[in-house]
């Protein structure tokens, strides 16, 4: 697409990554050693802490993608994100201040604690692998979205944004990417805000009647509703985002690590709740946005062009239809909402290098080397995710979004299937779990291999005919869960031995809460 930003458009957006990046390095002196580096020694307001686990939550994923899956499709993938509070009203009270009781610093270290080492190994690595794949998705969408609305090289868009993360998140630690994403998330929120205005300002009918067509075309609704686990269906992403609440909240190193950065349990679990509660109402937004766009190219003499993808036509409008200085001040809502997402990927990734492996291998060494090393972590893994955006270049079909959650549920390894059997099985022993992580890595493989097409023929890798899995890719993360938790059950009774002690399960808080109750009344 051509672009139409102005001088001033492309002024407003390097100011912004110039700010992002002197912002970043203002905090340098601060970070004297790792837990300052990675938890702020506990020291973060709590609406800081909370507008920051809602910066995590939301990307240029959210930004593009989401509105993308609005004008293409209907609301269906928005219910993922509507079953983390339900979820969450159930988990938060114990889970926050178990992690800052049992942990460090990598929530990792509690599998370890519950199940050896190896537990610890594969819940980090499948950490990685998960974040790795959507870092890949923010720095392609982003790039993507940059170099057609400016004109510029998507290669050198990628190198300036991957500095630009890199510097500021080596340079400030944690305290730095939290404060910044209150800023990125505010632009966020305030470009779809600004888009949707300038929508109803010039569309010539109402916003009522933009909505009624978009109804009326069925755009708006979770459906269908048929129980078909081998199609997306309500019940597929509903079944998913359980699964997806548990490990995001439960496992996943980005969120445990911002309950660490606050002064007590009780501001841990507020700061949970205004993160989780503001991030549906900001995904619904965007979605919001991709649906009134469908209404908008219907209702105007403006035009698409042909072929374009879901995911560009918000950038598109964006360019063609915003004024002098708005584009950019949007522009740069995009490149925070991106940035938001990958710094915190960046330094949680380091957290768990340090904590989970380096200081395994490179123990008893000072503070400052471990300092020094944690920031050459951040460096690499942000040039690693910019291999893996590369891979997105070449996708095809589905809406990104859609990409996205496919790969977070096979990479998800089963992980939140670890943390209930260690938490509410005192039976449970790392014998069992190890047997049920291996049935849980051959599922995987043959899930893969069975389902996913390969190459111009489009085949799976391995067809075995009958014997090919079916279901649809967001159910085969949902099966390794269950796998886990149910061959990890049963085989740890063939290696009988102590029972995991109460303040490794669920147990210490329901005793802790009867007692309570007892005292009080």
């Amino acid at each position: 697409m051509d672009t139409s930003l102005h001088i001033v458009d492309y002024i407003i957006v390097a100011l912004t990554l110039i700010g992002f990046v002197v912002f970043g390095l203002s905090f340098l002196n601060k970070q004297e050693d790792t837990t300052h580096y990675f938890t702020t020694s506990g020291t973060m307001p709590t609406w800081v802490i909370g507008l920051s686990i809602l910066a995590t939550l939301i990307s240029s994923v959210t930004f593009l993608a989401y509105p993308g899956a609005g004008f293409d499709s209907n609301w269906i993938l928005l219910i993922q994100g509507m079953m983390v509070p339900i979820v969450l009203l159930f988990i938060i009270g114990f889970i926050v201040p178990f992690y800052r009781k049992v942990i460090g610093i990598s929530a990792y270290e509690y599998f370890e604690k519950r199940f050896g080492y190896l537990a610890r190994v594969y819940t980090s690595l499948a950490f990685g692998m998960a974040h790795f794949s959507k870092m890949g998705t923010v720095f392609f969408l982003l790039a993507l979205a940059i170099s057609s609305m400016m004109g510029l090289n998507i290669y050198g868009v990628l190198i300036v944004l991957a500095i630009v993360v890199i510097l500021y998140t080596m340079m400030g630690g944690i305290e730095a990417v939290m404060w910044l994403d209150v800023v990125q998330g505010i632009l966020l929120m305030s470009g779809a805000l600004i888009a949707l205005g300038a929508m109803f300002l010039v569309a010539p009918v109402s916003p009522i009647e933009m909505i009624d067509f978009a109804w009326q075309n069925n755009k708006i609704g979770f459906g269908p509703y048929d129980w078909d686990l081998t199609q997306l269906t309500f019940f597929v992403i509903a079944i998913n985002g359980i699964f997806y609440a548990i490990q995001k909240y439960g496992t996943d190193q980005t969120i445990v690590q911002r309950f660490l950065t606050a002064k007590s349990d009780k501001e841990a679990i507020r700061a949970s709740y205004i993160g989780v509660l503001l991030a549906v109402p900001v995904w619904a937004l965007f979605m919001f946005v991709g649906t009134m766009l469908f209404s908008f190219y219907h209702f105007t003499e403006f035009t698409l062009p042909n072929g374009i993808r879901p995911d560009s036509v918000f950038p598109h409008f964006i360019t063609t239809q915003l004024p002098i200085g708005v584009a950019g001040l949007i522009l740069s809502g995009l490149i925070a909402a991106a940035l938001s997402s990958l710094d915190s990927d960046l330094n949680s990734l380091s957290a768990v290098g340090m904590d989970d492996f380096y200081k395994r291998f490179f123990p008893d060494k000072p503070d400052s080397h471990y300092l020094f090393v944690s920031r050459v972590i951040v460096a690499i893994c942000g040039f690693a995710a910019l291999g893996v955006s590369l891979i997105y270049v070449e996708a095809e079909g589905d809406t990104v979004l859609s990409i996205v959650f496919a790969l977070y549920a096979i990479f998800s390894g089963g992980v939140a299937g670890v943390l209930l059997l260690g938490i509410f099985s005192k039976r449970a022993n790392k014998q069992g779990l190890y047997i049920g992580i291996g049935v849980c890595i051959l599922f995987t493989a043959w899930a893969i291999m069975t389902s996913q097409p390969i190459g111009a023929a489009n085949q799976p890798l391995m067809d075995l005919g009958a014997y090919n899995f079916t279901h649809h890719n967001y159910m085969m993360g949902v099966y390794t869960h269950f796998i886990i938790l149910g061959v990890g059950y049963v085989a740890s009774f063939m290696f009988p031995g102590e029972m995991a002690p109460d303040d490794l399960t669920y147990y210490a808080y329901w005793k802790n809460r009867k007692k309570l109750k007892q005292e009080k009344d």
